[in-house]
């Protein structure tokens, strides 16, 4: 499987055990790379030649005798789909006629095997990755999940509801035959809430407060930003856009806060209630998903991770750990190796770590004190959607008969 990003591909080569009554994940091997599929807008050749060193991953890994009946398929994310039809559809045929022309792996999925993923299926392949490795895919004992990728981020979890109120009808409600079992998820892709995307946002939203002021200056004060840090940034497209500098102000988390809470647009007009963020209905997780636990995964490990945060901690913690960072404190990281550089090396640290406490407390309106879990791995296996979809994949993709 294929995982084709926003910011880089990842090639995932799985191997099952098929002697049990579901297919038993024996081994996986993991290999990204960057920059992803999207950085070659303009040459679609080099975009499918960029894949040929994880296809080597494959070549290394698989038997020879089983490369004939070893299906694969790219999915490719948010980052094609911001790229547009034109431009994501060139990239996806040279990818397949490289697929098909060089390498002996049978596509699966039909004309679905190299295509651009759903959001609803990314967030609930997610969902069965993450609950298949847990063990959890029983009814009304499952994980949520919280997915958090460069363009965008998912959310995905198994409501339950008292007799009188059930979840209302919807693009958000997936009916999941999984196995002998039947679910009702609700889930909800925002494209354009991936961390890439919100940095954007998140540097935007200063010059739009000040936009006579920073267009005709070329120059605004961000409080996300480290104090006397200076980057350049081009506000708007085409012919009228401009270059405009920010300036860090090192405010602190709560100034920056209040930047990042106006990205989330919690005043627009909620059609069906209740909602999260950006008008989306979503079922409250204080009423309809407790005492069960709350995966986080992506770039919320990968920011807090390297700086010593345990993987299971409270958004309220988080909170805490963004107050530290925001402030430009050294001392509580000194005891984690290369924390600091890493602190150092990244003047966005803050900025981002303000947006993912935000994107729970504020966006999904997670209270202070719920515990949620992070993990790259649980089982020795990646997290994500890619093993989810390779299940179904493999459910599907009648290639190799043993007789």
């Amino acid at each position: 499987m294929i995982d084709a990003g926003s910011s880089g591909s990842r090639m995932h080569v799985y191997r099952f055990n098929y002697c049990r009554e579901q297919p038993e994940l024996e081994d996986e091997v993991f290999y990204p790379i960057e920059p992803g599929l999207s950085s070659y807008k303009d040459d679609a050749e080099a975009a499918a030649k960029s894949l040929d060193e994880l296809m080597q991953v494959a070549l290394d890994n698989v038997p020879v005798e089983l490369h004939h009946c070893t299906p694969i398929e790219l999915k490719a994310t948010a980052g094609l789909r911001l790229l547009g039809e034109s431009q994501s559809k060139k990239i996806l045929e040279a990818v397949r006629t490289r697929l098909e022309t060089k390498y002996p792996f049978p596509i699966a999925g039909g004309a679905n095997g190299v295509e651009i993923m759903d959001g609803k299926d990314e967030g609930v392949y997610a969902w069965i990755t993450v609950n298949y490795l847990l063990g959890s895919l029983k009814k009304g004992g499952s994980a949520a999940v919280f997915d958090l990728g460069g363009a965008s981020t998912q959310i995905v979890f198994e409501p339950t509801f008292d007799d009188e109120s059930a979840m209302a009808e919807g693009e958000h409600k997936y009916l999941l035959d999984y196995g002998e079992s039947k679910y009702t998820l609700y889930q909800h892709s925002y494209l354009g809430y991936g961390l890439n995307e919100a940095r954007k946002r998140i540097k935007n939203e200063m010059v739009e407060t000040w936009k006579d002021e920073a267009l005709r200056s070329g120059h605004v004060y961000h409080p996300c930003l480290p104090a006397n840090h200076t980057e350049t940034i081009t506000y708007g497209e085409g012919a009228t856009s401009k270059k405009i500098v920010l300036e860090g102000t090192g405010a602190g988390h709560a100034q920056c806060r209040g930047v990042v809470e106006r990205v989330f647009n919690k005043d627009k007009i909620c059609a069906l209630s209740p909602c999260a963020f950006d008008g989306m209905y979503q079922p409250p997780l204080t009423e309809t998903f407790t005492a069960r636990d709350l995966y986080v995964f992506s770039f919320f490990y990968d920011l807090t991770q390297p700086l010593g945060m345990p993987t299971e901690f409270s958004v309220q913690e988080l909170g805490e750990l963004t107050e530290s960072v925001c402030a430009g404190e050294t001392q509580p990281f000194k005891h984690v190796p290369d924390a600091i550089d890493a602190l150092t090396k990244k003047p966005d640290y803050c900025l981002e770590l303000t947006y993912i406490h935000g994107l729970l407390r504020i966006g999904y309106d997670v209270p202070p004190e719920r515990l949620v879990r992070t993990a790259k791995k649980i089982r020795g296996a990646e997290t994500g959607w890619c093993l989810g979809a390779s299940i179904a994949m493999i459910d599907e993709a009648q290639i190799c008969q043993v007789n």
